[in-house]
């Protein structure tokens, strides 16, 4: 049970973090065979924080 008086703390990094491996545990269910390393990449967002035109 949660104390009284609001002392939670949040971790924002960990709470990302469970996120993506629910979003990545969800594109792996629902695909028909292994993911590739690009579609794992995509469900991640990897291409997103690195940036148009930065190499991989």
């Amino acid at each position: 049970m949660a104390p009284v008086g609001g002392t939670a703390v949040q971790d924002h990094v960990a709470l990302a973090e469970i996120e993506l491996c629910g979003e990545l545990i969800i594109a792996a269910s629902a695909a028909r065979e292994r993911l590739s390393l690009e579609s794992i990449d995509e469900v991640l967002r990897v291409a997103e924080e690195r940036g148009p035109g930065a190499d991989r």
